[in-house]
C-alpha cells in the first residue's frame, strides 16, 4: 500500500497506543493522526517515542463526541481505525451513562464524518469486543454467535458495535467490525485483571479473585492484536467490507489459573490470593473461533499465554515510574451480587 494518512480515535490507550507504535515504527512513509480525550486510562506517555517531532504525526486532545473535531480529522484520512472507548466492566458498573455517551454516541460521531467523507476513507475499521457476546453457548464463539451482552460495558460495545453495521448497510461505509477477546501486555491500566495481579506480587498485597475463580476468558497478546489490526489495513478492499471479524486465541483460561500463573513468575515475591464476591453480570466463559480472521487476513495468533504473560510481567517489573500514578485506580468499590460493598 502506497503512503497513507491513518486516523487512530483512542490512540493514547493501551491497545490504541500499542497499535500506533507499530505503525509508526513500521511504516516511516504513512501519517498518523491520533485523538485521544486523555481519560484516565489514556496517557502521552503512551504516544511514540519522539513522534511528535517527527513531522509524520500529530497527538489531538479531543474527544470523539466533537462532530466538528471529527469531520476536520477524518476529512484528511484515508483509513480510520476507531478504538475510543471506555472498556472496564466493573467500572460500567457505576458509571454507566458515560459508557453510553462515548462508546454510542461517540461511534455515531464518528461514524457520521465517515459517511460524510466517504469518498476519501477507503477504510473504518470499528475495534468492537467479545463482551459483547455474552458468556459462551458453544464450545468456541464464531462471529454467528448470539449477541447477549450482560454488563453496561457490553450493552454499550453491543449498540456501537450495530450501529456500525447499519451505517454500512444504509450507507455502504467501507466499514469491517473486529471482535477481539481479553487483550493483555505493556501499556495496559492497573485496573484490568493481569496488570492488577502482577502489580499485587510486586506491592505484595493480595491478589483479589471474583467468586470461586472459575470466570474464564480468552486472552490475546496485544502485539497479535496489532498484527491482525496491521493485516486489515493491506488486505484487498472487498475481502473485509462489511464483515464482522473476531480475535482470540481458541484458548481459554480462568481468573484463578491467571493468578497462580503470576504467583509463579514473581517468586520469590508472593502474593495471596484473596476470593471475593463475584462481579455482577459475570461472564462466566469466552472461547474464540478465529477460523475466519485465519481465512480472511491469513493471521493466526503467534504468542501464548505463558509467552505472553512472561513478557508482561517483566514490563510493568521495569516500568514502575509508568504504573505508580495509577495506583488510586487499581480497585473500585462495588456492591456485589450478594449485596455486600466490595473492592474489585
Amino acid at each position: 500500500m502506497s503512503a497513507k494518512t491513518i486516523l487512530v480515535t483512542g490512540g493514547a490507550g493501551f491497545i490504541g497506543s500499542n497499535f500506533a507504535r507499530r505503525l509508526y515504527t513500521k511504516y516511516p512513509d504513512y501519517q498518523l493522526l491520533v485523538v485521544d480525550a486523555l481519560t484516565y486510562a489514556g496517557s502521552v506517555a503512551n504516544l511514540p517515542e519522539g513522534a511528535q517531532q517527527s513531522g509524520r504525526y500529530e497527538f489531538w486532545y479531543g474527544d470523539v463526541r466533537n462532530g466538528e473535531l471529527m469531520d476536520t480529522l477524518v476529512s484528511r484520512a484515508d483509513i480510520v481505525v476507531h478504538m475510543a472507548a471506555e472498556s472496564h466492566v466493573t467500572r460500567s458498573i457505576y458509571d454507566n451513562r458515560l459508557f453510553f455517551e462515548t462508546d454510542v454516541l461517540g461511534t455515531q460521531t464518528v461514524a457520521n464524518a465517515v459517511t460524510k467523507f466517504r469518498d476519501r476513507v477507503e477504510r473504518f475499521i470499528h475495534v468492537s469486543t467479545s463482551e459483547v457476546y455474552g458468556s459462551a453457548c458453544a464450545e468456541k464463539m464464531d462471529e454467528e454467535h448470539p449477541l447477549n451482552p450482560q454488563s453496561p460495558y457490553a450493552s454499550a460495545k453491543c449498540g456501537a458495535d450495530r450501529l456500525v453495521y447499519s451505517y454500512w448497510a444504509t450507507y455502504r461505509i467501507p466499514a469491517t467490525i473486529v471482535r477481539p477477546f481479553n487483550n493483555f501486555g505493556a501499556y495496559q491500566h492497573l485496573e484490568k485483571v493481569v496488570p492488577r495481579f502482577i502489580t499485587s506480587c510486586i506491592l505484595d498485597e493480595p491478589m483479589r479473585v471474583h467468586g470461586d475463580g472459575s470466570a474464564a476468558r480468552d486472552f490475546i497478546h496485544v502485539d497479535d492484536h496489532c498484527e491482525a489490526l496491521d493485516r486489515l489495513l493491506h488486505v484487498p478492499r472487498e475481502q473485509i467490507t462489511g464483515e464482522v471479524i473476531n480475535l482470540g486465541t481458541g484458548r481459554h483460561v480462568t481468573v484463578l489459573d491467571i493468578a497462580k500463573a503470576v504467583q509463579d513468575l514473581m517468586r520469590p515475591a508472593h502474593a495471596p490470593i484473596e476470593f471475593i464476591g463475584d462481579r455482577p453480570g459475570q461472564v462466566f466463559r469466552h472461547t474464540c473461533d478465529y477460523a475466519k480472521a485465519e481465512k480472511l487476513l491469513d493471521w493466526r495468533p503467534r504468542i501464548s499465554f505463558e509467552e505472553g504473560l512472561e513478557r508482561t510481567v517483566e514490563w510493568y517489573r521495569k516500568n514502575e515510574a509508568w504504573w505508580r500514578p495509577q495506583m488510586w485506580m487499581r480497585h473500585i468499590p462495588i456492591i456485589s451480587a450478594g449485596g455486600k460493598q466490595e473492592l474489585h
